[in-house]
């Protein structure tokens, strides 16, 4: 008869956390921050959300319609004729926040003259076919020069429009500016989609 022999073994258990496990741990870990940074600067640069406020703006932009709006754009660049953009007057926090499309920028010469916009002494061209003549030309009824940082805002329905003609607003400048207008939200009647210039 033979006797078993007792032997002793030594099983070395298998790590479960290895290097490579860190290594894709930590990568998963970098994913979701980076994603979430992205996401807080992308919501923080173009979703911010503004609803218009009267018929200053038809027949774009309906009263109550919701508009998104890029901040980011004039940290960047400087807003250019047609740009529509939102405001906050005198840069007062406790107003409401004014819709409104560029017509001059720095340098120009702004003048309403029997209704028409005048930019730099000539007619504006896509005033005149687009438009109603201005009943109140305001304080652009004399030459208004654009300084640097200085923009000349009407709305686009501008005989029901409080505007840069209005003293109370006047010339909008850049640090006054919220941001740009880059999509509308559909509205009753009013179609939604991205607001070009």
């Amino acid at each position: 008869m033979f006797r078993k022999k007792n032997t002793l073994t030594f099983h070395q258990k298998k790590s479960i956390i290895t290097p490579k496990l860190i290594k894709e741990v930590f990568s998963w870990i970098l994913i979701t921050v980076i994603s979430t940074f992205l996401a807080f600067v992308f919501v923080l640069a173009f979703g911010m959300q503004v609803k218009v406020i009267g018929d200053s703006m038809e027949p774009l932009e309906a009263n109550g319609q919701t508009v998104l709006v890029n901040r980011l754009v004039y940290k960047i660049l400087s807003p250019k004729e047609g740009d529509i953009i939102v405001f906050l007057p005198n840069g007062n926090a406790n107003s409401h926040y004014y819709i409104k499309r560029v017509v001059a920028t720095p340098g120009d010469k702004v003048q309403i003259i029997d209704g028409s916009l005048y930019i730099n002494g000539e007619l504006s061209e896509e005033d005149d076919e687009k438009y109603d003549k201005m009943e109140d030309a305001g304080i652009a009824a004399n030459e208004i020069k654009l300084g640097s940082g200085e923009f000349f805002v009407l709305g686009d329905n501008r005989n029901s429009s409080e505007d840069s003609r209005s003293a109370n607003i006047g010339i909008v400048r850049s640090n006054m500016l919220i941001g740009k207008v880059w999509f509308k939200l559909k509205f009753g009647d009013t179609a939604g989609g991205f607001v070009f210039d």
